[in-house]
């Protein structure tokens, strides 16, 4: 061998009837990871569509430069363009595109018909 070679592993599968694998994720079947922080919600207007003149009530729950996630009380399809119309001193809007979305899965949730958003903003 030269020090060329390259050594590749053997590819080991997943053995996912092993006691202790099924134990680990018998204990994550309940998580329910949904990126609402406990960050101030912020109310904003959502105008769906590029040429939307009414926007519609939800709030913004969880932000990271392009990436948002909203809650409504509506539905929204993967791919719609949106823009989003906050209130900070003044009106700003943020232009961005829906990328997938569900009922919202907390206890209140359904209750008040909440969906739940990830947006990616442009």
């Amino acid at each position: 061998m030269s020090r060329h070679d390259t050594h590749k592993p053997a590819s080991q599968g997943v053995d996912w009837d092993h006691p202790d694998l099924k134990a680990l994720l018998s204990k994550t079947e309940a998580w329910s990871l949904d990126n609402r922080n406990p960050r101030p919600p912020e109310e904003v207007q959502l105008h769906v569509g590029w040429a939307a003149s009414t926007g519609r009530p939800a709030t913004l729950v969880w932000e990271h430069e392009q990436a948002w996630v909203l809650e409504t009380r509506f539905s929204l399809e993967p791919g719609e363009p949106v823009r989003v119309d906050r209130y900070r001193g003044g009106l700003r809007s943020a232009w961005g595109t829906v990328l997938d979305g569900r009922p919202g899965q907390r206890a209140d949730d359904a209750e008040h018909g909440l969906h739940v958003y990830w947006l990616h903003m442009k």
